[in-house]
């Protein structure tokens, strides 16, 4: 199960992606003080992404909260993980005031330089 559609809402899927997807993930280590570190020991953020556009079209990420996943993907579907990771990372600065806002941020970054070695790896740039 992953997130889509208008809106964020999520939406039970069987998503076939195209064969010019690349599915990257991010981790981090969440504070002690949020309360998914009761739950995990890393917070992860998977993302399908278009690699001949850098658009994210899909994401997931381990929350506590089904809320918080898909405010979190809202976030992230539909924007440039090349050329809009910063605008990303303030949007979430500015929007998502949970416990796991750093570890968020730092799971996206870890995951927007997994993507760049992989398009490296794969030959695209």
């Amino acid at each position: 199960m992953s997130c889509s559609g208008a809106g964020g809402m999520r939406e039970m899927k069987s998503a076939e992606y195209g064969k010019n997807t690349i599915f990257v993930t991010g981790v981090a280590k969440p504070s002690k003080d949020d309360p998914i570190a009761s739950v995990y020991e890393v917070i992860f953020l998977s993302l399908v992404i278009d690699r001949e556009t850098d658009i994210i079209v899909d994401a997931t990420c381990n929350t506590a909260r089904e809320m918080t996943k898909d405010f979190i993907c809202s976030l992230l579907i539909g924007r440039n993980i090349v050329e809009g990771t910063d605008a990303i990372v303030q949007e979430i600065r500015g929007r998502f005031f949970g416990l796991a806002q750093k570890a968020i941020i730092v799971a996206l970054k870890d995951a927007h330089n997994r993507y760049l070695m992989a398009r490296k790896t794969i030959g695209g740039c």
